[in-house]
C-alpha cells in the first residue's frame, strides 16, 4: 500500500523522528505484527536495515513511548531475541466524515483500534461557518494529548492536495472554502482532507480488506467509489476521479442533482427511495461492472447507510450482473463483498489520512 505524498505532508505529526522512513518501516512492522509484538533481528531481516539501526530507532520508540519490550522469545540458536511492540494507545487521530445531513467522528489509535465514536445531525447546506462550529465541537469532545491529527472526509469532487472542496453536488456554497486551514486554525492541529470514498478505501487497505486493485462503492445519500490501483489510492490529477455515481448510465434519463440526467446516482437512489432493493443493485452492478471493465479491478466492496440494511442482496445482486458481464467476455467473475468490518468506515478511514504515513507502506 503506497500513501500520497499530499496526504502524509498535510498530516505533520511532531513527533521526533517519526518522519524517518526507515522508523516508518519499522512501525509499520510492529502495527502487523500485533500484541505479540517481533523480534529485533526479524525487524533487521525483513528491513534490511542494521541490528544498530534497529537498536537506535527501538531506543528512540521506547522514549517516544509508542513501543516497549516484551519479553524474549526463544532462538533457534545464540542468545533469547528481544521482542518489540507497538503501544497502541501512545497516540491517536481523529477521523470526521461530514456527510450531508449528519456527522460521525472517531477517536482511533495506533493499531487502528476505535477508542471513542459521536454522531449527530449535520446540515452541510447551513454553510462552511456553521458547519466548522459543529465540526469544531464534535473533535474537541474526543480531543486528548496524544492526538496527532484530523482527518476529515466529506463528499466530493474536492482538491484533497489543497484541502478544499469544489462544487459538491448540491451545495455550491462549499466550492473552493479552504476548509482544511480554516479547521486546523480553528483546533491547533494539523488537518488533513479527502473525499469520503477514497477515506474510506484507505481505512479499508490498512485493515486488508482490500488489496491490489479494488473500489470501495458507497451508497448514501450520494454515490461514489474510492479507488485503490496497484496498492495505491488513486486520486487523479483533477478533482473528479471516482465519482462513480456520475456516469451516464441511461440517456435522456431521470435528471441528476448534479445537473445532468440519467447519471447511475439518480437511478440508484431512486430505487432505494421506492424500496427497490433489486433494482438499486441491479443498476449498482452496471456501473461497478463499468469499472471493472476499465480498470481491470480484483474486488468490489460496498458500504453506506442504503447498504447496511439488506448488505447480502446488494452483494447478490451486484455480483449477479458482474457474473453475467464475466460470461459473455470470457473472464473470471471479480469477487463481490460487504465492506463489514467497521461500523463506520469513512470516518475509521479519515483518521487513517492521519495515521498511515507514519507507518510507510504495506507489503
Amino acid at each position: 500500500m503506497r500513501y500520497g505524498k499530499s496526504a502524509a505532508q498535510n498530516a505533520d505529526v511532531n513527533l521526533s523522528g517519526l518522519r524517518s522512513h526507515n522508523t516508518a518501516l519499522v512501525l509499520g512492522l510492529l502495527r502487523a505484527s500485533g500484541p505479540d509484538g517481533i523480534s529485533r533481528l526479524e525487524l533487521a531481516e525483513r528491513t534490511g536495515l542494521t541490528p544498530q539501526a534497529i537498536s537506535k530507532i527501538a531506543a528512540r520508540l521506547r522514549t517516544d513511548g509508542l513501543a516497549d519490550d516484551s519479553g524474549r522469545r526463544a532462538s533457534t540458536g545464540g542468545k533469547p531475541r528481544t521482542v518489540l511492540r507497538l503501544v497502541p494507545g501512545a497516540a491517536h487521530a481523529v477521523g470526521l466524515h461530514l456527510d450531508r445531513d449528519e456527522f460521525h467522528a472517531v477517536l482511533v489509535d495506533l493499531a487502528g483500534a476505535t477508542a471513542a465514536a459521536r454522531s449527530g445531525p449535520l446540515d452541510l447546506g447551513a454553510g462552511p461557518e456553521r458547519v466548522l462550529e459543529d465540526a469544531s465541537a464534535a473533535v474537541r469532545e474526543l480531543h486528548r494529548a496524544t492526538v496527532l491529527g484530523v482527518g476529515v472526509a466529506m463528499p466530493g469532487p474536492l482538491d484533497h492536495a489543497a484541502g478544499v472542496p469544489r462544487r459538491v453536488t448540491g451545495f455550491p456554497e462549499w466550492d473552493g472554502f479552504p476548509l482544511r486551514d480554516a479547521l486546523a486554525e480553528r483546533l491547533g492541529l494539523p488537518v488533513v482532507l479527502d473525499k469520503d470514498t477514497d477515506a474510506a478505501a484507505l481505512g479499508l487497505a490498512v485493515r486488508g480488506e482490500g488489496t491490489g486493485s479494488f473500489a470501495y462503492v458507497h451508497v448514501g445519500t450520494g454515490l461514489g467509489a474510492g479507488l485503490v490501483l496497484d496498492g495505491a489510492v488513486h486520486r487523479g490529477a483533477r478533482p473528479g476521479a471516482g465519482e462513480f455515481g456520475h456516469q451516464t448510465v441511461q440517456l435522456d434519463g431521470a435528471p441528476c442533482g448534479c445537473g445532468g440526467r440519467g447519471c447511475l446516482e439518480a437511478l440508484c437512489l431512486a430505487a432505494v427511495a421506492r424500496g427497490d432493493t433489486e433494482e438499486a443493485a441491479r443498476v449498482l452492478g452496471v456501473g461497478a461492472a463499468n469499472l471493472v471493465a476499465l480498470l481491470g479491478l480484483d474486488r468490489v466492496l460496498l458500504g453506506g447507510r442504503a447498504v447496511a440494511p439488506a448488505p447480502e442482496a446488494f452483494v447478490r445482486g451486484v455480483a449477479a450482473v458482474l457474473a453475467e458481464r464475466a460470461r459473455r467476455t470470457g473472464g473470471a467473475p471479480v469477487p463481490v463483498a460487504a465492506a463489514g468490518s467497521s461500523s463506520q468506515p469513512v470516518a475509521e478511514g479519515a483518521a487513517q489520512l492521519v495515521l498511515a504515513p507514519l507507518f510507510g507502506p504495506l507489503g
